[in-house]
């Protein structure tokens, strides 16, 4: 029996001082052939290590505006994925609450007073 593969891959292209200017991206399932990028975030867990290796990269036009929206919504996307990595509800519900608080503080997300 053949296990199926999958490859996604990050270009990164860089200005004279190594200040990255486009980032784009494709995945062998996706629909679209390559798509452009501002950001990413990737974590991967070393099984031999046990520690978490991580990439963090941000071409120089993200704005802040956009950058503060992206760790929103990455910090709500973590949630989720812990709470059902996990069964921790009451931790991914306090992980929003924080994703909330970030995105309110930002102006990401309208106040609602819950915060003040």
């Amino acid at each position: 029996m053949s296990n199926k593969k999958s490859e996604i891959s990050l270009k990164v292209e860089l200005d004279v001082n190594n200040i990255a200017e486009k980032i784009t991206w494709k995945a062998d399932d996706a629909s679209e052939k390559e798509k452009e990028a501002k950001a990413f975030l990737l974590s991967i867990w070393d099984k031999e290590e046990k520690e978490t290796l991580r990439v963090d990269l941000w071409t120089k036009d993200m704005s802040i505006e956009e950058m503060n929206k992206f760790f929103f919504q990455t910090y709500m996307t973590m949630a989720d994925t812990f709470e059902r990595a996990t069964n921790e509800d009451g931790i991914g519900m306090a992980m929003r609450e924080f994703a909330e608080f970030f995105g309110e503080k930002m102006g990401v997300i309208k106040p609602t007073g819950k915060f003040n």
